[in-house]
């Protein structure tokens, strides 16, 4: 039987095949073409054209804050995510595990699984991200303590605890990635005067972006129109500059972290004291931010292996071991 994992993701879809590991790491983004609403292209190609179409053209990203926003579109991409995969199957339908928020609701869930089975799955399960996460990141979580998982991706970050199993407590805010590139843009506008892209904001996040500031700054320069001339223009930042920008996006997300400590109970709240809070997902790479929720929270707070990837290789362990994992699959079809 053939079975595929995806990780659904706001910013990026990653898709894996249990014995190969990791075959596509793609952005969540579809180029249609409005003329005569055909699907031009998916994944990377898309990304490469947004802020650079023409009018005939709309880049959509299909998926909003971790939720299918354009049901249509998120079944082509998910078509192509999985016929790409389907090189290797030929003509037997697969089976797909899907990840979902945890705060997913049901008309949510039947959109997946649509979407799924209309883009050729046999059957579809659908796992919450942050226990796929914890999964992924090698906590026991059938084990009758407590481990706490907070997952920052490009739309969402979701907070869990998870003991024998099952979520226990979990909150989730509407925060990620992208929000952190936004106020990046925001920052630059309103302190340099300057026009700039999301996808200079997410280069200058990821190259010298940092959660806490720090006394030797790094620095990049980044060009831009100037909004007083209408001119291109290259300025310096430096990444205390980035701190400033998304400390209060960052708040936001240590305040989530703070609200499931206090719906937890003691006995499990003590064993999250002495194991941490585990990070995953894309925002776990950004600089010093186990240091910051550390410092904020007084939990020690680490970054688990490889975070990116998390979620994915959790939908592997899963698919591989369904039986084990059964009270964690919701839906089949």
């Amino acid at each position: 039987m053939k079975k595929i994992g995806i990780d659904l993701g706001t910013t990026n879809t990653v898709v894996f095949l249990p014995k190969k590991g990791i075959i596509l790491n793609e952005p969540s983004v579809v180029a249609i073409s409005i003329l005569d609403n055909k699907i031009l292209s998916v994944g990377n190609l898309a990304k490469e054209m947004i802020g650079r179409t023409p009018d005939s053209i709309i880049v959509s990203r299909p998926m909003v804050d971790g939720a299918i926003a354009d049901y249509r579109v998120t079944g082509a991409m998910l078509k192509y995510f999985i016929k790409k995969a389907g090189g290797f199957f030929g003509l037997v339908k697969p089976e797909v595990l899907i990840s979902v928020p945890a705060g997913v609701t049901s008309t949510e869930r039947r959109a997946v699984i649509e979407a799924a089975l209309n883009a050729g799955a046999k059957a579809v399960y659908l796992v919450k991200e942050p226990v796929l996460a914890a999964i992924g990141a090698k906590i026991p979580i059938n084990s009758p303590s407590g481990n706490m998982i907070l997952n920052i991706g490009g739309g969402t970050t979701e907070i869990a605890v998870i003991s024998l199993g099952g979520i226990v407590s979990w909150e989730s805010v509407r925060i990620g990635g992208n929000k952190l590139d936004l106020a990046i843009v925001e920052y630059i506008k309103k302190k340099h005067g300057l026009a700039i892209g999301e996808r200079t904001a997410e280069l200058i996040k990821i190259s010298i972006g940092t959660a806490m500031k720090e006394a030797s700054e790094e620095k990049i320069n980044i060009r831009g129109r100037d909004l007083a001339t209408g001119f291109p223009k290259t300025i310096e930042i430096t990444s205390n500059e980035v701190t400033e920008a998304i400390t209060e996006h960052l708040r936001e997300v240590v305040q989530i972290i703070k609200s499931v400590l206090e719906r937890t109970p003691p006995e499990l709240c003590s064993d999250i004291m002495d194991k941490g809070i585990h990070i995953s997902g894309g925002g776990a790479l950004l600089k010093n931010i186990d240091k910051l929720i550390t410092k904020v929270t007084g939990v020690p707070a680490q970054i688990a292996d490889d975070p990116l990837f998390c979620v994915a290789r959790g939908t592997g362990i899963v698919l591989e071991n369904l039986d084990t994992y059964k009270r964690n699959v919701l839906a089949k079809r």
